[in-house]
Order: structure tokens, then sequence, then C-alpha cells
């Protein structure tokens, strides 16, 4: 009997190794690589937003950041289903990923030098967002990941017009 339970265990236990394996093998290098630069990017997003509006206290930014932090969630989300492990900094402007660290500091500059700026910060963030989404979706075959990003990437024209209508004011 103790026989026969050992083995059962030894079965399950290699059923689920397979099954976790198998999710995670079935991306490729790029689909990974992609979610994970998508969670660093969404979240220099919502650091810069968070910093925008502690300084300039425009409701644009509160609002958004908010969304932003929806955004890293939903990459988490994918990730954790596919079983891909990753590094997130919990610290404020803190970056992995050199390139994304740079884009956060010249962000972070620019948009310091007045409210039209921070606006135009905000403009370019969207832009470079959905361009990285697109990209993203052009390289995954993988479905639950393009709709994730497809999602994405309509909100990020949703926050595009918001930041183009501020700047219509100035």
């Amino acid at each position: 009997m103790k026989n026969v339970i050992f083995k059962t265990s030894i079965i399950i236990v290699s059923i689920m190794s397979f099954n976790s394996f198998g999710q995670s093998a079935n991306l490729s290098k790029q689909e990974v690589a992609d979610m994970k630069y998508m969670l660093e990017e969404e979240k220099v997003a919502r650091d810069v937003y968070e910093f925008l509006d502690n300084k300039w206290d425009l409701m644009v930014f509160n609002n958004i950041k908010q969304s932003e932090q929806n955004h890293m969630d939903m990459i988490e989300n994918l990730l954790n289903a596919n079983k891909v492990s990753y590094k997130l900094s919990a610290e404020q402007g803190v970056f992995y990923n050199e390139q994304l660290q740079k884009m956060y500091h010249d962000l972070i500059a620019k948009g310091s030098k007045s409210k039209q700026d921070a606006l135009e910060v905000g403009k370019t963030i969207e832009v470079t967002d959905i361009d990285d989404l697109e990209k993203a979706i052009k390289n995954t075959s993988n479905s639950e990941i393009s709709a994730t990003y497809s999602r994405l990437a309509f909100a990020s024209n949703n926050h595009l017009h918001a930041f183009n209508k501020n700047l219509s004011r100035y």
C-alpha cells in the first residue's frame, strides 16, 4: 500500500512539474523578455507620474498613476500565470533595466522644469508605451498575452488623449 501511495505521489509531482515547466516553456525568450520589460516600463510610468503629481499637483497625474499600477498588476499576473520569475524593485525610481533607469531620470529632469514640460513627459511616456506594446504584440502568438497588451495599449491611448487635452490649455 505504501508503495502504491509513493508511486502515485511521484506521478502527481511529475505531472505538476511538467505542467509548471510546460507553461513557461511554451513562451519564447522574446515573449518572456517583453513581459519583464513591459512590467518595468509600466513602473517607470507610475513612478514618474507619482513624482510629477507630488511636484505639480495636477489631477491628470494622480488619476493616471493609479491606472499604471493596475497595468503593472496585469503584467505581474501574466508573469505569475506563466511561472516566469522576475525582479521588480519596490523602491520608487529604481529599475533593474539600465535603459529604463536612464529614461526615468531623464523624464524626471524634464518634467521638473514646468507644468507644460511635465505634461509633455506624460505624452512621451504614453507614446513610448503604445509603441512598445505594439511591438510586443507582434512578438507573441499567445492570445492571453496579446489580449493583455491590447488592453494596455487601449488604456495608454486614453492616457495620451488626457495629456493632449491638458496640453491644449497651454
